[in-house]
């Protein structure tokens, strides 16, 4: 079924009513960041990424989000482990291979990742999607040099060959499964200066695929309600300082109307 906004408020309610454990393994400098979106969302976070534990977290936890923003052979044994148990538990799997493309470490364990276990949703931005999918895409370490509307073609492929829902970040966010698509456009410029947005959208992607098992609504409707509290916070104040606090309070404080009023989504 496509987004709409009662769906995607529907969602909001349950997660807020069951306050979801969402297993995070993230890289260094986002952990705050994400934990305490995902909080204001009303979802439960945690930091997990000890291999002698990841496995055994997974089992209590409702969702798994893997970041591969700091690597290191420690965070890889961790990430292998942990996915591997939520195959097996049939708990969603949301990846966000940061900076893929960049260099060939970081390129080599998204692709052991993904064979390992293929996630029901992965997100990044344009550069990053097409790196996955076989592309000599360029990047800036983890900045994209393309627009999101360069990787749509690229996100179908990927989509097709791993059997998962993937979403290209960027003015537009592009969700896609299959043959199918939706686009929305809501957020602000002044999101791209405040480090960790991205990622903090892919921890709510966890948080929306635990209450819903239909990936591709949960990874659109975690996306509307990342660009809708961004839009609210911007509102408030242009500066990237302020912004970090004021999209925080804008998801706490998130109602039905807000989503209805400013939600801009097309199949």
């Amino acid at each position: 079924m496509f987004p709409t906004p009662q769906s995607i408020w529907t969602d909001v309610t349950q997660i807020r009513a069951q306050a979801p454990l969402i297993h995070n393994i993230t890289n260094f400098v986002v952990m705050n960041n994400t934990a305490n979106a995902l909080l204001a969302v009303g979802a439960s976070p945690a930091m997990v990424h000890a291999p002698e534990e990841t496995a055994d977290f997974v089992a209590i936890s409702s969702a798994l989000v893997v970041n591969i923003g700091t690597l290191d052979e420690n965070f890889v044994a961790g990430m292998k482990q942990a996915m591997r148990r939520a195959k097996d538990l049939g708990k969603p799997i949301v990846f966000d291979p940061v900076g893929v493309g960049a260099t060939p470490y970081r390129n080599r364990v998204s692709a052991e990742l993904l064979t390992l276990s293929a996630p029901e949703i992965i997100r990044g931005n344009a550069s990053e999607i097409m790196a996955l999918a076989g592309l000599d895409a360029q990047t800036k370490g983890v900045d994209s040099l393309f627009g999101s509307d360069a990787a749509v073609d690229a996100a179908h492929q990927l989509s097709r060959s791993l059997g998962c829902v993937v979403v290209v970040s960027g003015a537009t966010d592009y969700i896609i499964r299959g043959e199918q698509t939706a686009a929305i456009a809501n957020g602000h410029p002044l999101m791209t200066r405040v480090t960790g947005m991205g990622c903090t959208a892919t921890a709510l992607t966890g948080a929306f695929a635990a209450v819903n098992a239909d990936y591709f609504q949960a990874a659109a409707h975690a996306m509307a309600v990342m660009g809708v509290a961004g839009e609210m916070a911007v509102e408030k104040q242009t500066a990237p300082g302020s912004l970090q606090v004021n999209f925080l309070d804008a998801l706490y404080q998130l109602t039905a109307s807000d989503i209805a009023d400013r939600l801009k989504i097309n199949e």
